[in-house]
């Protein structure tokens, strides 16, 4: 018994020793993206990683305004896409990224309510009703301020009262961080309405929220740069990242995620 025991911590060991290496030699691509893109990275992140054997692909994703601060904050990371140029101006001017961002897609803005709909939020004009819950992403959030431009803009317009944006805006329950909080408060019954990107609106949320469209000219677009950081140790890989989500295999993924594709490289201005 005492011999097997020794022959099998010595096949646990050697086993070991093997997975250990291989482990120390893989590379680590670390990709700080905004929130909304959750769905879509994720799945080019898979084909990065096939393409690319030997090294794994880590995101964080999370608000573009608070990706920009944990960078400030001297969190490392290979690849940033921000939901605007605003943040990304910020991370420019910070002196965190390595070369000109580009644009890689774009995105428009849906109002969701739940199936349900509690609420009874049959238009655009019931946001401003006296009790209608409503959710926002934060100011700071590029979500947020894309939301609140759109209000801007409804008000602008024959049938909306000129105290428009100011009523929806007293009937705002919740401030969220990211677009996925606003998302989850209207999937969760916990708001009547929220505004988020068309791309949110995946599958699995399409089947508890229905979507009120914002008309077109009335709409925000939403403006997605990506940038390689200068403090990467792997730039050339972080490249190779931002090629494939410019490639047509990249940009298809986009596209199936209700995202406007670019399809080629726009650089992204970086005036204020």
């Amino acid at each position: 018994m005492r011999s097997w025991l020794k022959r099998a911590a010595l096949a646990a060991v050697l086993v070991l020793g093997l997975v250990l290496p291989a482990r120390a030699q893989q590379k680590i691509l670390t990709v700080y993206a905004a929130a909304s893109l959750t769905e879509a990275f994720e799945d080019i992140g898979k084909m990065y990683e096939q393409q690319h054997p030997g090294t794994a692909v880590e995101f964080n994703f999370a608000g573009s305004q608070a990706l920009v601060f944990q960078m400030q904050q001297g969190a490392a990371a290979d690849v940033f896409a921000s939901a605007d140029n605003v943040w990304m101006q910020v991370a420019v001017d910070s002196g965190l990224t390595a070369e000109a961002p580009v644009f890689f897609a774009h995105n428009r803005l849906v109002v969701i309510i739940p199936k349900s709909n509690p609420g009874r939020v049959d238009g655009l004009e019931n946001l401003a009703r006296q009790g209608t819950k409503v959710v926002l992403a934060a100011d700071a959030a590029p979500v947020g301020r894309y939301s609140r431009q759109a209000l801007r803009n409804l008000a602008s317009q024959p049938g909306y009262p000129a105290d428009y944006v100011r009523n929806v805006l007293r009937n705002v329950v919740s401030n969220e961080e990211s677009v996925k909080g606003v998302v989850s408060k209207v999937q969760l019954g916990e708001a009547d309405a929220g505004i988020v990107y068309r791309s949110d609106v995946t599958e699995p949320v399409a089947r508890v929220v229905k979507v009120l469209p914002i008309p077109e000219s009335l709409n925000v677009r939403a403006d997605y740069p990506i940038a390689v950081l200068k403090e990467s140790r792997q730039q050339d890989l972080a490249r190779d990242f931002i090629a494939l989500v410019m490639s047509a295999e990249g940009q298809s993924v986009l596209r199936r995620y209700n995202f406007i594709p670019v399809g080629s490289a726009v650089p992204a201005s970086t005036s204020p």
